[in-house]
């Protein structure tokens, strides 16, 4: 089956890192240290990072025989609200990347399916899918503003730190109103 040319990738966006100035000799290392806006779609629902936002790239780029190893850390800053309590979300994150991305002509193509390795486009790399799988699969699905957050009162709806330590709700069922009144004792 023929495969389909693949599109030209543009050296100028900042996810697309060119390789010419790593030596394709295996061992050989070139460290990447630079800060990014963010892309597009990094987010779930709750909690994002900006579109546009820094986001810190502290990589090193590895020749390998197949291809350029890339590892290292990404970090940024997250934004949304808290899972239970909706309070605002401002918080760092940092996430560890480590991908291949295989030469056009490496023999890794015959060996792995298509998505499973990354592949080169000349010197070119995309670092955006990684990035963003790195980003995505991070982010916790139901934020928290910290660990012990207590929530929303199910009732009133207030948040249970501006609650006092007693505070309840009284449910009766109407058929035992009548009942509840046998228990108090008349003075």
């Amino acid at each position: 089956m023929p495969k389909s040319p693949k599109s030209h990738l543009n050296p100028r966006q900042p996810l697309v890192v060119d390789t010419t100035k790593l030596p394709r000799q295996p061992g050989a290392t070139r460290a990447l240290k630079q800060v990014i806006p963010a892309p597009a779609d990094l987010s779930l629902e709750m909690i994002s990072v900006r579109e546009g936002s820094d986001v810190e790239l502290d990589l090193e780029l590895t020749s390998v025989s197949e291809g350029v190893y890339i590892s290292g850390r990404v970090r940024g800053s997250l934004s949304g609200e808290c899972g239970r309590c909706l309070n605002e979300i401002n918080q760092s994150f940092g996430v560890s990347i480590a991908e291949l991305f295989a030469y056009e002509a490496s023999t890794t193509e015959e060996t792995t399916d298509e998505d499973e390795v990354g592949r080169m486009q000349g010197d070119l790399i995309d670092l955006e899918p990684a990035v963003r799988d790195a980003v995505v699969l991070a982010l916790p699905n139901t934020p928290l503003c910290r660990p012990d957050c207590p929530g929303l009162c199910p009732e009133c709806g207030v948040h249970f730190d501006d609650l006092p330590a007693d505070h309840s709700h009284e449910e009766v069922d109407a058929r035992w109103a009548a009942l509840r009144n046998l228990t108090r004792t008349e003075e």
